[in-house]
């Protein structure tokens, strides 16, 4: 029997993670179908119950489902429990439902891939959202310098902080308050790439040899990234190498295989160019 795997969203038709998944499958030998599936906002409990009850092995969960997957899910991983959020549900031996997020250390993984060094470093992240969340734990456990959350609403950042306070020297910051600081290291965690906006960043926030990492992805550089250039960043990455790592990290959890994940980046990287 083929084992079946999905991915819940809304939207989902944007989706790469089938042809991510399909492209593992084939590379470890595993004998898997992976198909996306709308669903409707009220319906994800019921939804994701029918599916597991139907014999499904796993799942990958997106917007807006992260935080009721993680209500759904009956063990979690400490990961999952830091985040408050989930994106893979792997069905257990005995039968129970396990939740972990496995966004940051897609990220992390994608960082060490690219050579970025994160331990000493002054580490800066835009966003307050539930992506930064995801992130946060996975990038304390490399043991920064320093990790500033600078959001425009900064009682969300300064939530942030208190709440993983206790895994690193975490601060919170307004943008304007960023002013005469300078990072190692700068995340772009805030959805404004996509709109075509950068938030409001003061000159002079990179120190030299600085690495600039936008979440999100696209066939162009991101707005994010374009700044980051202008102001001297040395290293720049947007999302897509997070993208394949947090699904290499999902297919580990349900398969005990770890794919490679630079073929799928590269191929993932050609279609992106050939469509644009």
């Amino acid at each position: 029997m083929t084992d079946q795997y999905a991915v819940f969203g809304n939207p989902i038709n944007h989706s790469k993670s089938p042809a991510i998944h399909r492209q593992f499958a084939e590379q470890t030998g595993q004998d898997l179908h992976y198909a996306k599936h709308l669903v409707a906002e009220d319906e994800f409990v019921k939804t994701a119950q029918a599916f597991f009850a139907e014999g499904g092995k796993g799942l990958n969960v997106t917007v807006p489902f992260k935080i009721e997957a993680f209500h759904f899910a009956q063990e979690l991983t400490p990961r999952a429990q830091c985040a408050g959020a989930v994106n893979t549900l792997a069905l257990q031996a005995d039968g129970k439902i396990l939740g972990d997020n496995t966004d940051g250390i897609g990220m992390v993984h994608d960082m060490h891939n690219l050579g970025w060094e994160l331990q000493g470093k002054r580490i800066l992240i835009l966003g307050a959202g539930g992506a930064v969340r995801g992130i946060i734990q996975p990038v304390l456990a490399e043991q920064p310098a320093q990790v500033v959350i600078a959001n425009r609403t900064v009682s969300k950042a300064e939530e942030l902080a208190a709440h993983f306070h206790d895994l690193g020297d975490v601060q919170a910051r307004s943008f304007e308050r960023l002013a005469g600081e300078s990072f190692d290291v700068v995340i772009n965690g805030t959805s404004a790439s996509l709109g075509g906006d950068l938030p409001p960043l003061p000159k002079g926030l990179l120190n030299p040899n600085a690495s600039c990492y936008d979440l999100m992805y696209g066939a162009e550089p991101t707005v994010f990234l374009k700044w980051a250039a202008e102001q001297g960043a040395v290293k720049l990455a947007d999302g897509l190498g997070m993208l394949i790592g947090q699904a290499a990290e999902a297919f580990y959890l349900w398969r005990q295989i770890r794919p490679e994940v630079i073929p799928v980046i590269t191929a993932l990287r050609r279609q992106l160019a050939e469509k644009k």
